[in-house]
């Protein structure tokens, strides 16, 4: 049964990964008359929103209990609250460390949804906009990838690497919608300069997730361990050698 999920889920999210790419490259290679013709902003957000509803139903189709809906949304809540204090500082904080290792210990469905909740609740501070979208999709896939990575002793640097790679990948999802949106003509020339115009602040953003992993990771996930025993998650998939990492 355990498989069954396993392999379900990642193929749940890969079809969202290559729908999503999918709809990028259409907008770069696109016609010239084609491009003219249709709001590449309004599509990227579209798409985006019903990628992000079909998690939302896959969530609501799954036997999810009290204990379980108030422990996302207790993650959820602790993850944005965590990012507001290091709004001043770009891109530095540790809602992505959270969403992290909540998706690695509680699973992909668990660690999309704190991943929504973080831009959700957060941004009721910080601000709404357009970029919501992409951020919960963002935040989401950095919760839900983390629960399908196949578990190592070695667990921790694992987590540091995607950690460092996908501060990346989580700028270039927001910076989608600023260059479907705001920036003509849409060419890979200028896909990729809007990339590169975010590269400092991505990279003070894949930095902060390593540091915070190789600083906070093994006592954090021991204590989620702890949680995940506490509330049976039935769902989760914990390594016995993550288990025997943490006992001590």
């Amino acid at each position: 049964m355990n498989n069954c999920l396993k392999n379900r889920s990642r193929l749940y999210f890969l079809v969202i990964l290559l729908t999503a790419a999918a709809t990028i490259m259409v907008a770069i290679y696109a016609a010239s008359w084609l491009g003219r013709s249709m709001n590449w902003g309004l599509v990227a957000m579209v798409v985006t929103g019903l990628l992000i509803l079909a998690v939302f139903y896959e969530f609501e189709s799954h036997k999810i209990n009290s204990r379980e809906i108030a422990l996302i949304s207790m993650m959820g809540t602790l993850s944005a609250v965590s990012r507001i204090p290091f709004a001043p500082i770009p891109n530095v904080q540790p809602a992505t460390f959270i969403i992290m290792c909540t998706g690695y210990v509680f699973g992909p469905l668990a660690g999309f949804m704190t991943g929504a909740m973080t831009a959700i609740i957060s941004n009721l501070f910080l601000g709404h906009g357009p970029w919501t979208l992409f951020q919960i999709f963002g935040w989401g896939l950095a919760g839900a990838i983390p629960g399908m990575i196949p578990r190592t002793r070695a667990y921790i640097w694992v987590l540091a690497g995607f950690g460092l790679v996908w501060g990346y990948f989580y700028g270039a999802i927001v910076n989608t919608w600023f260059w479907a949106s705001l920036i003509y003509p849409l060419t890979w020339q200028t896909f990729l300069i809007s990339m590169l115009n975010s590269v400092w602040f991505d990279t003070m953003h894949a930095a902060a997730n390593v540091i915070f992993v190789l600083m906070l990771g093994k006592r954090t996930i021991a204590i989620m361990l702890k949680w995940h025993q506490r509330f049976f998650w039935q769902s989760g998939r914990v390594p016995e050698s993550t288990v025997d990492n943490n006992a001590g």
